[in-house]
């Protein structure tokens, strides 16, 4: 597994653990792996990923910013799923 494949796989487990606290109505969770989404964010090689990817990986700010907490627990959960799909598969 490549250390960007394995810092994708990172990303997409973090993005679960935000859609997890946010279901289980644990705010303060979702924020910290929030958090943690963006810090590893720019670990990433942006211009490594495939076009399709960069287009998730660019919306993730904004779609962690949402006010309505079902709708970034959603998105962090499919999103976190495109992630995990695309390091599983390229490993």
């Amino acid at each position: 597994m490549t250390k960007q494949n394995i810092e994708i796989a990172s990303l997409s487990m973090d993005l679960k653990r935000v859609a997890l606290g946010y279901y289980r109505g644990s705010r303060k969770t979702a924020k910290r792996f929030s958090q943690e989404v963006l810090k590893r964010r720019k670990e990433i090689n942006e211009k490594k990923l495939k076009p399709y990817l960069r287009v998730f990986f660019d919306k993730l700010p904004e779609i962690l910013d949402q006010k309505d907490e079902k709708k970034v627990a959603e998105d962090a959960l499919m999103y976190s799923t495109i992630f995990q799909n695309f390091s599983q598969h390229n490993s």
